[in-house]
C-alpha cells in the first residue's frame, strides 16, 4: 500500500466525523466500507466491519490501535505522548476497551456531540 489509508464504517456518523478529522489534519487517505475495492479488501481482516483499520506500508492496525495511530499522524496534542503511553503495561488493553465502549454506544455518543 503506497499511502496511509484509514478504512472506516461510513454508515456511522461518529466514525465518519473521526475519519474526516484525521484526513484534514494528516497525510492519511480515507475509504469507507461502502467504497472498498477488492485490492484494499485483501489488506483487511476477515471480519473487517467490526472496527476501523489503518493501513501503513505493509502494516495493518485495527480498532483502537488504528484510530490511535491515525490520530498520532495528525501531530496534534497529545499525539506526542502516544509512543510513551504504548510502553505502559496494559495500555493497549485499556485503549481497546475504550474503543469498544465508544463503538457499542455510538447512538448515545452521537447525540452528545455537537
Amino acid at each position: 500500500m503506497s499511502s496511509p489509508t484509514l478504512v472506516y464504517d461510513d454508515d456511522c456518523g461518529i466514525c465518519t466525523r473521526a475519519a474526516h478529522y484525521v484526513e484534514r489534519r494528516s497525510d492519511i487517505g480515507i475509504v469507507g466500507f461502502s467504497d472498498l475495492d477488492d485490492e484494499l479488501r485483501t489488506w483487511l481482516p476477515t471480519e473487517y466491519e467490526r472496527c476501523a483499520h489503518l493501513i501503513v506500508n505493509e502494516s495493518v492496525y485495527s480498532c483502537g490501535e488504528a484510530m490511535e495511530r491515525a490520530y498520532e499522524r495528525t501531530g496534534l496534542p497529545p499525539s506526542a505522548a502516544l509512543p510513551a503511553l504504548r510502553r505502559i503495561p496494559g495500555y493497549g488493553a485499556v485503549r481497546d476497551r475504550v474503543y469498544r465502549l465508544v463503538a457499542e454506544n455510538r447512538p448515545l455518543i452521537g447525540r452528545l456531540l455537537p
